[in-house]
């Protein structure tokens, strides 16, 4: 058996692959998985110096394999993002629509924030043009309740059937592996419920200046009921504190080129300096009632409610404070899904919200295991009892009592039997179809409102110059079906595509990531920052 020497010395000649220089005074022990002492993690096992590897080498089998099970499975889509831990602190007092402990007046509540992109692989820039995920767990003291939301407040789509083929229409082609604009517009031309995120998209909010510049929407409807049994529907709003800040379409160009993982880095650093980012949530609440015939379906995941209607109720603050202390344990293995609810909060019947509430936490379990929920970052922090069993990793578990319901081992389990406190009442004949249109449900009103009421007009010139530079190759029927779908949102700003577009004016693809291989340009980068929004005042 071969000698070893701890610490090595870097000129001994039996350690001739040590780098030249002072030692780094950190050899010395490791151990094996098991916990044993390591031999060796420099050097594998051989028959003499130049012989072969020996497979009783158990240390460097265990090393290689591990290796090659490392990674697991990227989130898909948001599979490129980054996030940190912080603090909820309610401010306000909202008892009166909700018993949830998380939004007791003073609570403070433990949270894991992270971002993320939504169509680019993990290794993609942080600065394309794209919506950014926005997905918070609290860890109350009644449970982990998760808010899986996004940067806007609305979405694509209202069916949840259509989702799978929206993220591969954003991805790549099957043939060449490469983005294509045609595949894009193609996709949401022929669904123009998508008009409204959209415009939201190529609009300035599309690349934001970082993390810490953008807000936070639940983006669905949610449900509150309170202590007297009463219900009320709901949707949470972050703004950030920071203000609302975005690049131009050059400027994250250059960035991506230059730095990758720029809002990564951002984040980590302002956190690292102690210059805490920090939200005020609030929220607009509507009663139970009025969702029966208000004026469009307040359900539907494409549109917003009318501050009008529903003015922002103040809830509280919230602030990220610290750093992951390890990416992959505490970032990539934290499993965010809408199905970790907690009483006083509950679902709609947001179509898209109701399919989430299944495939989140189904993705989790593809992607992490069945008992994701026991890893440390995503564990509750109050004593659960659960009636799962078995399955891979598993360490949590009831030793000798009752793994089955009802029993009477005077294990307790829940016998709650009927109306539910957060559920709704509903009727109708089993069918598929839309949702039934109201009176001001059209897929491009609320498009169109933003473009007229919201963007300023240097905000429409930039808007302007980003679609038509998206749609730059896209060929026809496409073409046109996208002209068409852009006169639908707005006459005047539509025939100023198509003009810029016929016209061939601009050849920026800054809104389809991987496709101008010549836009970065380097000059000093300029934030558009807002003014008039609700994040502003």
């Amino acid at each position: 058996m071969s000698e070893h020497t701890y610490p090595a010395t870097p000129n001994d000649p039996k350690d001739a692959t040590a780098p030249v220089g002072p030692n780094p005074g950190n050899a010395g022990h490791s151990t094996t998985v098991g916990g044993g002492k390591a031999a060796s993690d420099r050097h594998s096992l051989t028959l003499g110096p130049d012989g072969p590897i020996l497979l009783h080498d158990h240390h460097l089998v265990t090393t290689l394999a591990h290796f090659n099970r490392e990674n697991i499975p990227d989130r898909k889509p948001h599979a490129k993002g980054a996030g940190a831990f912080g603090e909820f602190v309610v401010t306000g007092d909202v008892s009166k629509y909700t018993k949830a402990a998380v939004f007791a007046p003073g609570e403070k509540t433990r949270v894991l924030l992270r971002f993320s992109t939504v169509a680019g692989e993990a290794g993609s820039p942080d600065t394309w043009r794209d919506v950014r995920g926005f997905a918070l767990k609290f860890y109350t003291r009644e449970g982990n309740w998760d808010l899986v939301g996004n940067n806007t407040p609305i979405f694509f789509l209202r069916d949840p059937m259509k989702f799978p083929n929206f993220i591969r229409s954003q991805q790549r082609l099957g043939a060449n592996g490469l983005r294509d604009a045609n595949m894009q517009w193609d996709f949401w031309t022929l669904n123009p419920e998508s008009a409204h995120q959209v415009t939201y998209l190529m609009g300035d909010r599309g690349l934001p200046r970082s993390w810490r510049h953008m807000n936070g929407y639940g983006s669905h409807t949610y449900s509150f009921n309170n202590a007297d049994g009463e219900k009320f529907w709901v949707k949470f709003h972050f703004h950030s504190n920071q203000g609302v800040e975005s690049w131009t379409g050059a400027d994250a160009e250059r960035i991506a080129g230059e730095d990758a993982d720029f809002h990564r880095r951002d984040l980590f650093e302002a956190i690292e300096a102690g210059d805490f980012p920090s939200w005020k949530l609030s929220i607009q609440v509507m009663p139970y009632e009025e969702a029966k015939d208000y004026r469009f379906n307040p359900f539907d995941l494409t549109k917003t409610w009318s501050h009008d209607d529903y003015p922002l109720i103040e809830v509280g603050t919230l602030t990220l404070n610290e750093n992951p202390a390890n990416f992959f344990a505490e970032i990539d293995q934290a499993a965010f899904a809408p199905s970790n609810i907690v009483e006083g909060i509950g679902f709609s019947p947001d179509r898209m919200l109701l399919a989430r509430v299944f495939a989140y936490g189904d993705a989790q379990r593809a992607r992490i295991g069945v008992n994701h929920d026991q890893l440390p970052v995503n564990r509750s922090i109050n004593e659960k009892n659960v009636y799962t069993f078995g399955g891979k990793m598993r360490y949590e578990h009831s030793g000798w009592e009752p793994t089955y319901a009802a029993n009477s081992g005077g294990r307790p389990y829940a016998d709650n039997d009927g109306v539910a406190e957060d559920g709704w009442e509903a009727d109708g004949a089993m069918l598929r179809a839309a949702q039934t249109l109201r009176k001001d449900d059209d897929d491009f009103g609320q498009a169109g409102t933003l473009v007229r009421e919201v963007f300023d007009d240097a905000a429409r010139d930039r808007f302007v110059e980003t679609v038509s530079g998206a749609l730059a190759g896209v060929t026809e029927p496409v073409l046109e079906r996208a002209i068409w779908y852009w006169k639908s949102v707005d006459e005047t700003i539509g025939q100023r595509i198509e003009d810029a577009v016929r016209a061939n004016t601009d050849g920026s693809t800054d809104a389809h990531p991987g496709l101008d291989a010549e836009g970065a340009q380097a000059r000093e980068p300029r934030t558009i920052r807002e003014t008039d929004t609700n994040a502003a005042k």
